[in-house]
């Protein structure tokens, strides 16, 4: 026997419940395939990238290895990657990484294709209120 119970003076069952929220999934699912049918063209994936550092790989504050630690990415973890500069060389490669959903930069030398996209230079990318700090501005280029 279903069970009932009152959210602000309105009664519910756990069977509605349970068939509201398949309905919602398979509408969601439905319109994700619809999205991506013949003829529509492929939803652009954010250029992103794995970790391959046996330590992991340290977030700076601008791209530079003299710059403060904001914090660590640990081996196997995906980055989604915003855009990227040419800076100091790290292990031979002087490309940086700003991070999508934080404002801190990794070095490309750690960070391997997780066959997202290319990622563009940060010249070209639109700035958003992330980007108003001056010293971070200039480190954009």
């Amino acid at each position: 026997m279903p069970r009932t119970f009152a959210v602000r003076s309105k009664k519910f069952s756990t069977d509605a419940i349970a068939a509201a929220a398949l309905a919602g999934s398979l509408l969601v699912a439905g319109s994700a395939q619809a999205a991506s049918g013949p003829g529509v063209p492929p939803v652009p994936q954010q250029p992103a990238g794995k970790i391959i550092s046996a330590s992991g790989v340290n977030e700076r504050m601008y791209p530079s290895t003299d710059s403060a630690v904001r914090g660590t990415v640990a081996r196997g973890a995906k980055i989604t990657l915003r855009c990227k500069v040419r800076a100091q060389t790290v292990g031979g490669n002087n490309i940086w990484y700003l991070l999508r959903n934080r404002n801190t930069w990794v070095a490309a030398a750690f960070v391997g294709n997780a066959g997202a996209g290319a990622v563009p230079l940060c010249r070209d990318v639109d700035r958003t209120p992330l980007d108003n700090a001056p010293a971070t501005r200039a480190a954009m280029g």
